[in-house]
């Protein structure tokens, strides 16, 4: 399995979906806590399953249960806590929701699953500490950041 981590902001439409495409993504899931944002563009929940299955051939499953909690992702946004203490808090609460066993239940059938969240890049997004924690347990899957 490849996990691909993508993020949406500073992305046009046509970038988005062509990266989708040259990647051969089978499965998106959003992992951001709110899909419905007007900020959110081509990529608000019911539209995004749409044009992924239109454009790309793709299955979308918005998949809150592997996104902070309000809390963690408002202390963070409003500078509360650092990068350091977001990830010492979003750790914890994905261990204790089980998230890679229940990535692994549902999605391990999919040879390319593709992680999506606002953030540009991903250094400091929820993406990739998903991906890696499910990496740290399975060391077969591969993780790209596109």
């Amino acid at each position: 399995m490849i996990i691909y981590t993508l993020g949406f902001t500073q992305k046009n439409a046509e970038t988005f979906f062509r990266l989708i495409k040259e990647n051969q993504i089978e499965i998106l899931l959003d992992i951001r806590l709110n899909n419905k944002s007007q900020l959110a563009g081509f990529t608000k929940g019911e539209d995004l399953k749409y044009f992924l299955k239109e454009i790309c051939n793709c299955k979308y499953v918005h998949e809150e249960q592997f996104a902070p909690t309000k809390e963690i992702l408002d202390d963070y946004k409003k500078k509360k806590n650092t990068w350091e203490q977001y990830v010492e808090r979003y750790i914890p609460l994905m261990k204790s929701r089980g998230a890679v066993g229940n990535f692994m239940k549902h999605y391990s059938s999919y040879e390319r699953v593709c992680l999506l969240c606002s953030e540009p890049t991903p250094e400091q997004c929820h993406r990739r500490l998903f991906a890696e924690m499910i990496q740290k347990v399975h060391p077969e899957i591969q993780i790209r950041h596109i």
